[in-house]
């Protein structure tokens, strides 16, 4: 009486890894922004090899935009922490306060171009000047774009509108700029 016992292993289906489309649609226009920096970081150290290299000191004002643009990852940090815990009354005053934050990041840039062509450094002429000029203004119009995302989720938290996932997005861009910004600062101070 030997009974044939037929048993099947039935695997549960393994759930695909999913993600949000537009927090990937953000990861890779971060990644872009990422191999960019990395192309111009990279140029500037080559070209800087080669001689014909115009030294000259990085303007005061670059120092206190690193001091406002650490500020507003924390105030933006905290918007996202004031919506995770609903929070919702803190959510508009430190969106708020991230952009005048980023506007002050942004004029204090103005002030140190002004502060290098005082030291007559130019974007035309020696290299090293071009190069300034170039990474920091396109990481300018990174944070003028940030600013703008920054204003639609504003507009909506006044309208009592909160999108986590689109304050998530906000938050992470915003972090990202940040750090950016502290590598380049570093950069630039180190290889100037």
């Amino acid at each position: 009486m030997n009974e044939a016992i037929d048993f099947k292993i039935v695997e549960e289906p393994k759930k695909p890894l999913a993600m949000n489309p537009k927090k990937f649609g953000m990861w890779l226009f971060m990644a872009s922004i990422f191999i960019l920096f990395m192309a111009f970081t990279s140029a500037y150290i080559v070209r800087r090899a080669e001689g014909n290299w115009q030294l000259f000191e990085l303007p005061k004002q670059f120092l206190f935009s690193t001091v406002v643009i650490v500020l507003s990852s924390v105030t933006m940090q905290l918007t996202y922490w004031s919506v995770k815990k609903e929070l919702t009354q803190r959510v508009k005053p430190m969106i708020l306060i991230t952009f005048i934050l980023g506007i002050v990041f942004l004029f204090l840039q103005w002030l140190g171009w002004e502060e290098m062509v005082g030291q007559s450094v130019h974007l035309v002429g020696n290299p090293s000047g071009s190069f300034l000029y170039i990474i920091t203004g396109l990481h300018g119009a990174h944070i003028i774009s940030a600013i703008a995302f920054l204003l639609i989720v504003l507009h909506k938290a006044f309208q009592n509108k909160f999108d986590s996932v689109q304050i998530e997005i906000c938050t992470t861009y915003w972090h990202f700029l940040g750090v950016l910004w502290l590598y380049l600062f570093v950069f630039l101070t180190l290889l100037r």
